[in-house]
């Protein structure tokens, strides 16, 4: 995370955070992508990103390219979220999210989350994948 974002008071992963909680930080950051700072809402998703997801996406400036590709561009700037309860098994959690974009159209989403052992994220939730469903 850069100063900019730590000196707005972003939110950061801590393992008081629940999955439900984890995926509405992402979700709220990404539909005020731009506040208070330019794709401040996709440095959010990322900071709530796993150590296997940064591994597979790299950097930040590569995962804000994918996070504006055509299958999550709906999630950026989206006009409003429902999601169904998070399915928790042991460190491993699955929650379905419905984006309704400006234009009025419904994407889901399968967002994918384990709880971190071990490094300076431990007891944290952090997302592993976000998959578009049918």
């Amino acid at each position: 995370m850069n100063e900019q974002y730590r000196r707005h008071g972003l939110p950061q992963p801590t393992p008081r955070l629940s999955p439900e909680e984890v995926v509405e930080h992402q979700l709220e950051s990404l539909r005020r992508n731009d506040e208070p700072y330019l794709d401040s809402g996709i440095e959010t998703t990322y900071a709530f990103a796993s150590p296997t997801r940064r591994r597979a996406s790299g950097s930040l400036e590569r995962f804000t390219r994918a996070a504006r590709s055509d299958v999550y561009r709906p999630l950026v700037d989206h006009e409003r979220a429902a999601t169904t309860p998070a399915e928790v098994s042991g460190d491993t959690a699955r929650q379905e999210v419905v984006v309704v974009t400006p234009d009025g159209e419904e994407v889901r989403y399968e967002f994918r989350l384990s709880r971190q052992r071990g490094g300076e994220r431990d007891g944290c939730w952090l997302t592993d994948d976000v998959v578009p469903m049918e």
